[in-house]
């Protein structure tokens, strides 16, 4: 099972965010997420949202570090992505 963390960097309710996304399928994203206590509501679309000071528990539990870049390249590849409103 591999996940992946971008830096947090995304503002939004005066914190800063995480994306943690799969590159195999939206099940493995949600058991790895489970295991972290994630709330169910944290996921968007195709990821979770991740708060900065959860990012090195992320890391620790075994989510890649990647560039912001790279989480929406891995959602393309494996056909993940999902855009707003759809």
């Amino acid at each position: 099972m591999t996940v992946y963390i971008d830096p947090p960097t995304w503002p939004g309710h005066g914190r800063l965010w995480s994306h943690l996304v799969s590159d195999v399928s939206y099940d493995e994203l949600h058991v790895f997420a489970a295991g972290m206590g994630v709330p169910p509501r944290a996921f968007e679309r195709d990821h979770y949202d991740i708060p900065s000071h959860r990012y090195a528990d992320a890391v620790a539990a075994g989510a890649v570090e990647v560039r912001s870049r790279e989480v929406v390249r891995l959602l393309h590849a494996a056909g993940l992505r999902r855009r707003k409103g759809t």
